[in-house]
């Protein structure tokens, strides 16, 4: 992290000297037209979002009409952003959590590896009707539950990455914060979001493109056993995929990569640029990426002044956060050691487990019959085979790639927003094509079922690769390149040890998002053409379409117990040995 130690000029503070007042500048109402114009544009969508709605009824239709796309972007941007916040307050307290307590950490890392692989359908039918009743006769019930799906398809991964950079935290730093005996609150804002900034910040940028990836599970839900479509972009390229209109559909994907392109060049290149000054290293990288926004920003007296008006809240939170007193232990410590205080926690959570295992037995036996769980798992082990095809897929052809982007500012500058594009195209997009290239090549939708899948979870080791290897400090690589050390050797002693916590981060989460891409993977529908692939995907899709919630529970707990299980038994394994051995500490 470089730290600027230049002293500033005492500025001139004698009694006849004349005082500078702090104008705005020509910049500073450039942003403030920007803020009013984005304060009305969102209050306009918050109106249209809380109109009068009886559930079952169409208050509201979705057109293909191209005349709407701007119209149905800025609607899918608000929700995505809306999850986007959502998710960074999960992750903020969830993350924190995992890291700071064992016995937490027991509990919500096998939580989220199941919550990452539950199907965004499976969740969405079971908190719809709750959404609805917390909004009763109005449209922010169906558009809370389509905001609750966003949310689910960025929130995981998120949480990994803040969790897994506070593990890896240089033992350095966490020293010398806890010998200035620092509150809380400073320990959060001066040391810990700062130290995972760069990985959380690309992570989220990932979760963003996963968000627009599921778009069309998400804006078009089931309400009273009839679907309500949101009007957006998902519900967009839903209605275009069944009419099998190519011309609206390629309209609607150029309005999609044109809002991605705009949202990155607005919102994500300046943070990528701003998060360099977060860095770990001694010696400052000589191409760092550059933002036009970031620019203006810097020219402008806005953010001091926000600054300096939020600074009485925030000492007003450090001040109540004193209570809990000093920080004093890692952000993470091992306590090898059993209390009784472990005893109790540990012996309630086995009896909560063995209580929803009975519940579930129970409801199971009274409705699909134990008899079911046979062909689901094989369908489970179908639906397996294709994620682990996936994932050798993505490690062989994005690793390198990933490390060639993040070790070059320039390359990056130019590949995240194409990235971007690329990670958030949902692939109801390529229905059409995928069906008319399947029926002239003869292959079955078993092997190309992959490629969807793909779409939708390579990216998560591809951008956390990206992070990992941007991280590499500058000194070693130059000290690298001082000791003449290239090709391979250099893999082996650099760079596959620095991107291997980042790496396993994007494995689990890519391996958990395959599970929900397997929904759009293994069923494709287009213009009255039904193709349907071997495996729990499909299983999940077809029960939800019929409106069979038991069997989509019973494929949803057969997801779960499979991804738990590779989980504990390889990847948090591997995850580890790479913290022990490879962390920069």
């Amino acid at each position: 992290m470089s730290v600027d130690l230049a002293i500033p000029k005492t500025p001139n503070l004698s009694p006849g000297a004349p005082r500078v007042r702090n104008r705005l500048r020509p910049v500073d109402y450039l942003l403030i037209g920007a803020g009013v114009l984005l304060i009305v544009v969102v209050l306009r969508l918050f109106r249209d979002m809380s109109v009068p709605w009886v559930p079952g009824d169409s208050a509201e239709s979705v057109s293909t009409d191209p005349s709407n796309l701007p119209y149905y972007a800025a609607r899918t941007t608000l929700r995505m952003f809306l999850g986007l916040g959502a998710s960074l307050i999960f992750t903020l307290i969830v993350g924190q959590w995992a890291a700071r307590s064992r016995r937490a950490e027991k509990v919500i890392i096998p939580a989220l590896d199941i919550l990452q692989s539950v199907p965004v359908l499976a969740l969405v039918s079971i908190t719809v009707t709750a959404f609805i009743a917390m909004f009763p006769g109005s449209y922010l019930g169906a558009e809370a539950a389509c905001v609750f799906a966003i949310f689910t398809a960025q929130a995981w991964n998120m949480s990994f990455a803040y969790y897994q950079a506070l593990r890896n935290m240089p033992r350095e730093l966490d020293e010398s914060v806890r010998m200035m005996r620092l509150t809380r609150w400073q320990r959060l804002w001066r040391l810990e979001v700062p130290t995972a900034m760069v990985p959380l910040i690309w992570n989220g940028m990932m979760s963003f493109g996963g968000g627009w990836f599921m778009l069309a599970s998400s804006e078009v839900i089931s309400v009273s056993g009839r679907d309500q479509a949101l009007p957006g972009m998902g519900s967009f390229i839903a209605a275009a995929t069944s009419e099998a209109n190519v011309g609206t559909l390629m309209l609607g994907a150029l309005v999609m990569v044109l809002t991605i392109v705009l949202v990155n060049v607005l919102f994500w290149r300046p943070l990528t640029a701003w998060s360099e000054r977060f860095r770990v290293e001694h010696t400052e990288s000589a191409s760092a990426p550059r933002s036009l926004v970031l620019d203006l920003l810097r020219h402008s007296t806005l953010p001091r002044r926000i600054g300096r008006a939020l600074r009485p809240l925030s000492e007003g939170i450090d001040r109540a956060m004193r209570v809990f007193g000093r920080s004093t232990k890692p952000a993470y410590w091992d306590n090898s050691g059993t209390n009784a205080g472990d005893i109790v926690f540990f012996g309630l959570l086995f009896a909560g487990i063995g209580w929803v295992i009975w519940r579930l037995a129970t409801y199971f036996e009274s409705t699909v019959g134990f008899a079911e769980f046979g062909p689901t798992s094989l369908m489970g082990l179908a639906s397996l085979s294709r994620v682990a095809v996936l994932l050798v897929f993505s490690t062989i052809v994005w690793v390198p790639i990933g490390v060639w982007i993040g070790m070059n500012p320039r390359i990056c500058r130019f590949a995240q927003p194409v990235v971007q594009v690329m990670a958030s195209f949902p692939a109801q997009f390529l229905y059409i094509f995928v069906i008319a290239a399947l029926t002239y090549t003869g292959i079955s939708l078993n092997f190309g079922g992959v490629v969807l899948m793909a779409l939708g979870a390579q990216w998560y080791v591809l951008f956390n690769v990206i992070a990992a290897a941007g991280q590499i400090p500058t000194d070693l690589r130059e000290a690298m390149d001082d000791l003449g050390v290239h090709g391979r050797e250099r893999w082996k002693s650099l760079i596959l040890p620095a991107i291997a916590p980042g790496y396993l981060v994007g494995a689990i989460t890519a391996f958990g998002g395959a599970w929900n891409a397997t929904l759009v993977g293994e069923v494709v529908e287009s213009g009255g053409k039904h193709l349907e692939a071997y495996g729990l995907g499909a299983y999940i899709t077809e029960a939800t379409t019929n409106d069979l919630f038991a069997k989509v529970l019973l494929g949803t707990v057969v997801m779960s117990i499979v991804t738990v299980f590779i989980n504990r038994l390889v990847w948090r394994r591997l995850q580890r040995i790479a913290e022990k051995r490879f962390a920069l500490l």
